[in-house]
This record gives structure tokens, sequence and C-alpha cells, in this order.
């Protein structure tokens, strides 16, 4: 979920540490030898990050950007739950999935017949995806699990709720699974007897 775009050259905030990076191009490194005069330079390898790592440094970013426009500025320790939230609410207006109100006639219907006013929001398992994320990045970058705003109740019960509404307003069940026990094979009989 690309929520805004950035620019070529990223820069990587950390204000957990309030630090900021921007990435180097590897350049080659001098070794030299103590027992001979030469010296020899070996290229450094060249990594590029996955789909999954471009991703949550992107929503990374956003979020700090959604801290830093929030009405008075919010660093990132002072963030909680509640500010989560907040962010999770805002990104809905660029959300592609219709959810369907209580009052709308195709509310429950998997495909509706026609197009209806209701609203687009963003759809539960991209607000998951997301969260996953960030959760992630705020502990890479110098957070503790234990005051990580992404994981607080009050994000996983709005996922919840979230997921529980969308599921009844598209008529679509999101019920775990149950695993059913591999049947077991019957014993044959001995064919020698």
């Amino acid at each position: 979920m690309d929520l805004v775009s950035q620019p070529n050259n990223p820069i990587y905030d950390s204000p957990i540490l309030n630090i900021s990076t921007t990435p180097t191009t590897p350049s080659a490194a001098i070794i030299s030898s103590p027992s001979s005069t030469t010296t020899s330079t070996a290229a450094a390898a060249v990594t590029t990050p996955s789909r999954y790592e471009n991703q949550k440094r992107r929503d990374w970013n956003t979020f700090c950007q959604y801290l830093r426009n929030h009405k008075p500025p919010l660093s990132l320790p002072m963030c909680s739950g509640a500010h989560v939230l907040e962010f999770l609410r805002y990104l809905d207006q660029f959300g592609k999935t219709k959810v369907h109100n209580q009052t709308c006639p195709f509310f429950g219907l998997p495909n509706p017949p026609s197009p209806c006013p209701c609203p687009l929001r963003q759809a539960w398992g991209s607000l998951d995806a997301l969260i996953g994320r960030l959760r992630a990045a705020y502990e890479e970058h110098g957070g503790k699990p234990e005051g990580n705003p992404f994981g607080a109740r009050a994000v996983r019960l709005y996922l919840r709720e979230v997921r529980d509404f969308q599921a009844k307003a598209r008529g679509v069940s999101y019920d775990k699974k149950r695993k059913r026990p591999k049947p077991k094979l019957a014993a044959t009989p001995n064919a020698n007897n």
C-alpha cells in the first residue's frame, strides 16, 4: 500500500534516537597490508532492499511526516495508541474498498448490483499489514517493544472491529478455519493370511 510517494533520495529519520541519515552509495575501500606496500581495493557488496523493506521504510516516513504535521507536532516518544488510531482514521480517506453503511440496501451483499454512495475506506488487510510493518520499524529505530504504540491494545481492538464490520458490510466471513485432522488410513488386514 503506497500511502505517499517519496522522493528518489529518501531520508531515514529516527525520531527516537534524534538522528537523520541519508543513504550513501557504496564506495571502494582501500585496504593496506602492513607486510606489503601495495594497496588493493575491495568493492563493497551492493544489496537491494526487499519489497517489504522498501514498503516499511515508506510507511515509516509517512507516519513520521504525519507526526510532524500533527497539531501540535508530536515526537515519537510522546506517541500513543490513540495517535496511531488517529493516523489509521486519517488514512481512510485514501482507501479504495467500498464499505457499505448499515442503512445501505446493499449492506451484506458481496456483489452489489449497482453503485451506492457509501464511502471508500482502507481495507482491513491493508491496515493490518501496515501496523505490522510499523511495529517492526518502530523497534528497528530504537523503540522498546513494551512501549510500542503500534502494539497497543486499543490498536488491536480497532483492527478487530474494522475486520468484523467490513466482513458484515461485504458479506464476507473472516472466521478462522479449523484444521481438520487428516483421515487415518484404515488398517488393512495382512494379505498373506
